[in-house]
This record gives C-alpha cells, structure tokens and sequence, in this order.
C-alpha cells in the first residue's frame, strides 16, 4: 500500500510545475551539460563530466520523487475557519504555560516548514494535535521527554 501525500491546492500546482520544468528544460539542460563535459577528453579524470553526470543522478532522482508523490496524493482545503477542529491547513495558537505562546499552522508533510512555524501533520505535535479542540490540552513526545500544551486560539 503506497502512502498518499496530502498537499494543498498552491502545492500541487507548484509541484507538478517544477515536474514539468524538470523534464522538459532541466534535463535537456544537463544533457548539454554532460555532452560538453565529455568532449574535455579522458572520463576517468573528467571533473565536469562527473559533476554533470551527479547533477544528472539528482535530477532524475528528483523526477521520481515528484512522480511518486504526484501519482498518490490527496487535495487539502485552504479554507480558513469553519471547523472547531484541528486539521490540515488549521492555524493554531499553543500556550506552553512560559508566557510565550506560540502560533503555527498543520500542513501535509510536503509543505512542511518547522522554521516558519509550518508543522508537518506526521509529525508528533501534528498528529497530537489532529482532531482536537479549542482549550483542549496536548500532550505529545519528543525525543526529549513528553510535552504538554494548551490550544488557545484555532483558525
């Protein structure tokens, strides 16, 4: 059973953008590339032919991977407010009891982004906070104990 990748509308659309532009130009683009580099001469000692033929291996990796996650996905609401819920795409405040309470929005592991406050649904604060309500207390683990948080405010 193959994992289904749940991403937001803007998401889909950026990713099967990036598909495109990988197989059409990019590809094209290192196949110039390598074809270059392998005029240079002797492959054994060609760092430009290695390099390409690397950039070559991450692109076609890359392709795969969009693919994958293309050919299995499911399509998220944007919409904001409406539930009393938490789900993909809620914007929640925690309160932590520190006095620094601390806003973040549940996205699909796609869009993820725990620098700016976008927290992967598969995650432990994700999946702790899936399906719970305004004041309701979360308790989730981490590798550094078990932690506890108030929601305190759901968009």
């Amino acid at each position: 059973m193959s994992k289904t990748y749940k991403l937001s509308q803007t998401k889909y659309d950026q990713l099967r953008e990036e598909l495109t532009w990988l197989k059409t130009t990019r590809v094209d683009e290192i196949a110039q590339l390598v074809k270059e580099a392998r005029s240079f001469g002797d492959l054994s000692e060609n760092s430009e032919y290695d390099e390409a033929r690397n950039e070559q291996g991450k692109t076609y990796a890359r392709i795969a991977e969009l693919e994958t996650i293309l050919g299995n996905y499911e399509i998220v609401s944007e919409e904001v407010g409406g539930t009393d819920e938490v789900r993909i795409g809620s914007a929640v405040t925690l309160d932590y009891g520190d006095g620094f309470p601390e806003e973040l929005k549940v996205v699909g592991s796609q869009e993820a982004d725990p620098m700016n406050m976008l927290i992967s649904d598969e995650s432990p604060l994700g999946r702790a906070l899936l399906g719970k309500h305004l004041n309701e207390t979360v308790t989730y683990d981490t590798p550094s104990g078990t932690i506890s948080c108030k929601i305190i405010a759901l968009n």
